[in-house]
């Protein structure tokens, strides 16, 4: 795939968040997804089975565009890279995992709450930044806020944290907004109970509606 990672993301306009335990439900997962329409899946670090998912993912289903989530520590980009992730993204800023993530040449987005985290991230060259957690931190709002003093250097963002079908509209019809992150989507307990048909109608419902928001503004 040749495409630009985050430029797919902000195409779509929703990333689902995604916990997995069993590396044996990441095919079964990607196929429930892509079935929905949507191609892209944010794998995160939370739990053990994540390189090995990302990895069965690359090797099986390589029409799905995945990324690890909650990266941590530099030992976590080189997992992220050696199991075929595409891009990146970690719940706040760390100059040491931007860094090893630009020197792997992964598209990486970090976390931002602050207006110091976003002058830091800003400064060492962030263009794409996680809004975390985005309801508890203030909602739409307090993005806008945030984000106003740098808006001459054209940041974006993905918001993520509380975040659903119902409140998407909140957030991608603002400018600076690329996409949202959800857990809605592909909740662990609907992968570990095998829910994938769920899963599926859930897909398709955030891809149908973020396309309605895009295409209404």
């Amino acid at each position: 795939m040749s495409e630009e990672p985050f430029a797919v993301l902000a195409q779509i306009g929703v990333v689902p968040v995604i916990a997995i335990e069993r590396a044996s439900d990441a095919i079964a997962l990607a196929d429930a997804l892509l079935e929905g329409g949507l191609r892209v899946a944010e794998i995160t670090f939370r739990t053990s089975a994540a390189a090995e998912s990302l990895a069965l993912l690359r090797d099986a289903r390589p029409e799905l565009l995945i990324g690890a989530g909650t990266v941590l520590d530099v030992n976590q980009v080189q997992d992220a890279v050696a199991a075929g992730a595409r891009f990146g993204l970690a719940p706040g800023f760390d100059p040491e995992v931007v860094l090893a993530a630009a020197q792997h040449g992964l598209p990486f987005a970090p976390g931002v709450m602050t207006p110091s985290d976003l002058g830091a991230a800003a400064k060492a060259g962030i263009r794409l930044a996680k809004f975390f957690p985005a309801g508890a931190a203030g909602g739409p709002s307090t993005l806008q806020a945030i984000a106003a003093p740098f808006a001459h250097l054209n940041v974006r963002y993905i918001p993520t944290g509380g975040i659903s079908l119902d409140t998407m509209q909140d957030w991608l019809k603002m400018k600076a907004v690329a996409a949202v992150g959800g857990t809605w989507i592909a909740r662990t307990e609907d992968i570990r109970e095998g829910k994938f048909a769920e899963i599926t109608r859930k897909a398709k419902a955030a891809v149908t509606r973020a396309a309605e928001i895009r295409s209404a503004a």
